[in-house]
């Protein structure tokens, strides 16, 4: 039968049924949306955007941005959506979410090879190709048949940062500049302190009270160090902070003419501006608690918090002894898993994950081998690193260059590596795009 069954709406499930319908194939796409949402989701939208707006880096010479233009080269549907509504962020691709989200969801519902059905799935059904994209917060009952198919699956937290509204942003204590000067020149809305000023919101960030976690998220937590909470990672020094997030270097504040002793940056939310986020303040503290301690940065001492940040469950399973480099289940050709259940970390990782899903189960429907990337391809690494039976400790990945094989003649300007990286995965990609009879069909 020419039909494939995905489980999840999210990035990685939306990329994978766009691509299969491409290629003909008929795709039931079920969601729990909008008769059950996850703690962390709002929107009965599908691709909803719940952690920062950011895509991370998108020049070519990054491995985030070699990862986008692998995809790009590949046809991805997300990407041709995030291009469309990106909001200005310096080197990074960032999105209006809400934008993104209906262009995505449009997409979807209008597409005459895609059923969507609004029903939460409780275990993996037997027949058919099966594509498992329910992503780091699958609803409780699918989890256990998880669990109860393949043991032990390993869970930690991720947290999302809290968007203000722009209008309440006090620019007398505010000044627009990206780090270095790259980027535009109003990329980024920074919020300086001095020393005593930060030594003061320092204290109370690391006293303030945090929010329980979820009775079901209790078993095992595990934070990830990508989306450490700000309050988790000012425990581990007065200066910690300082030296991430708020790092003030490649930034002067134009009122003194000097380097800030601690500097929080807001990047734009949404393409007309009117909401920002706090950059790399994700957090688990309660709500009253966010406003109080962050309202203790100058800029935003009379902030209106649109949204607060909130804590939630990130699952994922043991792939290197689950999954084979196509993302195929080793017991089971006909069943795929995609997105941030296999451990990779990122959106476009996720949804770089079920772009290859959805090419390789047509490809299997049709009698045709699937397929593996070459190893120089960020994607075809991702894929090698989560499938690799040596990989023995287990943890999210998200693309970088340090899973490539490494440079015959490796420069030694970070730049040109990065350039060199990305000449010879492009290279390579389009030759086995060739090789193999993939089209981007774009």
């Amino acid at each position: 039968m020419n039909k494939v069954t995905i489980i999840g709406a999210g990035l990685a499930g939306c990329e994978a049924a766009y691509q299969l319908s491409k290629r003909g194939v008929h795709v039931d796409l079920y969601d729990s949306k909008p008769h059950k949402l996850s703690p962390a989701h709002h929107s009965e939208k599908l691709c909803e955007i719940v952690c920062s707006n950011s895509f991370k880096a998108n020049r070519v010479n990054s491995a985030a941005g070699l990862l986008k233009e692998e995809m790009r080269t590949l046809g991805s549907l997300l990407l041709r959506c995030a291009d469309r509504c990106a909001v200005p962020a310096g080197g990074a691709l960032a999105v209006d979410r809400a934008l993104f989200s209906d262009m995505v969801t449009n997409a979807i519902m209008n597409d005459p090879h895609i059923t969507y059905i609004p029903k939460e799935l409780t275990a993996i059904p037997e027949e058919g190709v099966v594509i498992v994209a329910t992503g780091p917060l699958t609803h409780e009952a699918l989890a256990a048949d998880i669990v109860s198919r393949y043991g032990k699956s390993l869970r930690f937290f991720d947290a999302a940062a809290p968007i203000v509204a722009a209008a309440s942003i006090d620019r007398e204590h505010a000044f627009f500049e990206s780090r270095y000067g790259k980027g535009g020149a109003e990329d980024y809305l920074n919020c300086p302190m001095n020393k005593a000023e930060y030594e003061a919101f320092y204290e109370a960030l690391v006293s303030a009270e945090r929010a329980p976690v979820h009775e079901f998220d209790v078993m095992n937590p595990k934070v990830y160090e990508g989306c450490m909470p700000i309050e988790v990672m000012a425990q581990r020094g007065k200066d910690t902070v300082r030296f991430g997030p708020m790092k003030p270097v490649g930034l002067r504040d134009p009122r003194t003419g000097h380097r800030p002793w601690a500097v929080l940056q807001l990047r734009k939310e949404n393409a007309a501006g009117t909401m920002y986020n706090l950059v790399g303040f994700q957090t688990n503290l309660k709500f009253g608690e966010q406003k109080r301690v962050f309202s203790m940065i100058p800029a935003l001492h009379d902030a209106e918090f649109l949204r607060y940040g909130v804590m939630h469950r990130n699952t994922f399973i043991d792939s290197p002894r689950i999954l084979n480099s196509d993302y195929s289940d080793k017991e089971n050709k006909n069943r795929f898993f995609a997105g941030q259940l296999t451990g990779v970390e990122g959106y476009m990782e996720s949804a770089s994950s079920g772009l290859l899903c959805g090419i390789n189960a047509a490809r299997l429907l049709c009698g045709r081998a699937t397929v593996t990337l070459p190893p120089t391809t960020m994607m075809g690494a991702m894929a090698r690193y989560i499938s690799d039976p040596f990989v023995t400790d287990f943890q999210p990945m998200g693309a970088n260059f340090g899973i490539l094989p490494e440079l015959p003649n490796r420069p030694r300007d970070k730049a040109e590596r990065g350039q060199a990286y990305a000449d010879r995965a492009l290279a390579d990609l389009k030759r086995f795009m060739e090789e193999n009879e993939i089209d981007s069909l774009s």
